[in-house]
């Protein structure tokens, strides 16, 4: 589904949403946030470092929108036929009528007691 399929007025999925992507971010911001307040300061008797900590929820913020972006333009629907075993050879039978298979009436037939 593009968005050129949406019909307007009908929410989006989550596929297509700008809303999924930036939750993703956001938690790991807010997470990188946290990390960074509690780790860079040193220490309980030290003021905590909130510059950094938001330097560091920025940073993740914004590498995590990206992936999540390039990994949702990377996304791509399987086509219908792939799905119906087309093309695949699902069993380790040989199929009838390929030269190898004992089906097929090139190989030579040995009834011969078994030698």
């Amino acid at each position: 589904m593009t968005v050129a399929d949406q019909t307007p007025g009908e929410p989006r999925k989550m596929r297509t949403s700008v809303k999924g992507p930036l939750v993703f971010s956001a938690f790991f911001a807010v997470l990188a946030f946290v990390a960074v307040l509690i780790f860079a300061s040193g220490g309980s008797a030290k003021a905590p470092r909130f510059d950094l900590a938001f330097t560091g929820a920025g940073i993740a913020f914004i590498v995590s929108l990206v992936v999540a972006a390039m990994l949702s333009m990377s996304y791509k629907e399987n086509a219908e036929h792939l799905g119906k075993g087309s093309g695949v050879n699902l069993s380790s039978k040989r199929p009838q009528g390929r030269p190898g298979s004992p089906d097929s009436p090139d190989t030579p037939e040995t009834h011969d007691g078994g030698h």
